[in-house]
């Protein structure tokens, strides 16, 4: 995890959803679980306490089951449902409190939204999907056919313009839609299972795209998502919701490593971790003299590792960060031990 400063801070949100959510908080305060409160007050607690900081340029992964409140929660961001308690900060500023012109402001200049099931007009071209955003904010006509032209090229559609949503395959359509995210040049991304329509190979090719422009672009990224291997290969940070509370949030490696409790030890007992686990997660301190060999980057897999580990002597390696300086040791021991699913 990097220094970033923290871009959306979450405290104590709370969400019912009913007929009368303010009095149906007294009984969750009163320690009612979400099935207590559905059978006895016919509401249901959506979200229960979440308290999460997600930093600036990074990707968050937001993750669990159908029904977790995952969806939920990232609609809260720019108030698309408002929340029973609890606030929710921007850049330091309170968004409970803005009122309707800088509620709309938020939506059109610093946050764009990514959705499962694409969301594009079908009654326009590629064009003008991807100019949709820009018109909003009242660009003009050239400089938003120009934007919208940038980014269908960066998100491989150059020649489909003219094209209809029906005309495109799914993962087309979802360029289109990731484009049309990326034209309003706004700081925050908001994906709501953005992928989860598509068939495998081509998902694997969209989270290959988004990983490559968030090497460029640096954005604040949301990311919604059921499946923990997608969660692993993109996210700099992961929550894990299960029925509407956040059970675990951290570093995948960590989490991968350290589940906190069963529920999350069982979400990733069928990782492979030779392919997930990186040996930052594994390096330790050098104690007394310095291993030989030349140094592994610590963004190196497992997998990749175990050969040069077996290979070097003593079977131990320095481990290096990005900027080339080492960091810590790996021995054959630790990486062996790393591959074994451990207990909650």
């Amino acid at each position: 995890m990097s220094e970033a400063e923290t871009k959306i801070k979450i405290r104590n949100l709370y969400k019912v959803f009913g007929s009368n959510p303010k009095r149906a908080m007294k009984h969750v305060h009163g320690g009612l679980t979400k099935a207590e409160l559905l059978e006895k007050h016919k509401h249901v607690l959506g979200l229960k306490d979440i308290t999460l900081d997600i930093k600036a340029r990074e990707l968050q992964v937001i993750m669990g089951l159908s029904g977790s409140g995952k969806s939920t929660l990232i609609r809260h961001f720019n108030r698309l449902i408002e929340p029973t308690e609890g606030s929710i900060e921007i850049d330091g500023d309170d968004v409970m409190a803005y009122g309707e012109k800088r509620l709309r402001d938020l939506r059109r200049f610093k946050m764009s939204m990514v959705f499962q099931r694409f969301g594009l007009l079908p009654h326009r071209t590629v064009q003008e999907n991807v100019s949709y955003g820009l018109e909003i904010q009242g660009v003009d006509q050239d400089e938003a056919s120009k934007r919208a032209a940038h980014w269908i090229d960066r998100v491989g559609l150059s020649g489909f313009e003219a094209n209809y949503p029906v005309q495109l395959s799914g993962g087309m359509q979802q360029r289109v839609g990731l484009a049309r995210a990326l034209a309003t040049d706004a700081e925050i991304l908001l994906m709501d299972e953005a992928f989860s329509a598509l068939d495998p190979l081509i998902r694997t090719d969209m989270q290959s795209i988004l990983l490559e422009l968030q090497e460029e672009l640096h954005k604040t990224i949301v990311f919604i998502t059921h499946d923990l291997d997608e969660a692993l290969r993109i996210g700099d940070n992961i929550a894990i919701l299960r029925d509407g509370e956040l059970v675990q949030s951290g570093d995948g490696q960590d989490i991968v490593l350290h589940p906190a409790d069963d529920y999350i030890a069982d979400f990733t007992k069928e990782i492979n971790r030779a392919k997930v686990v990186r040996l930052r997660a594994i390096a330790q301190p050098i104690s007394g003299e310095a291993p030989t060999g030349e140094p592994m980057p610590d963004s190196t897999v497992l997998e990749v590792a175990l050969q040069k580990l077996t290979e070097a002597e003593g079977h131990i390696l320095p481990v290096s960060n990005k900027a080339g300086q080492v960091t810590g040791q790996v021995h054959l021991a630790d990486a062996v031990a790393a591959l074994q699913s451990p207990h909650a």
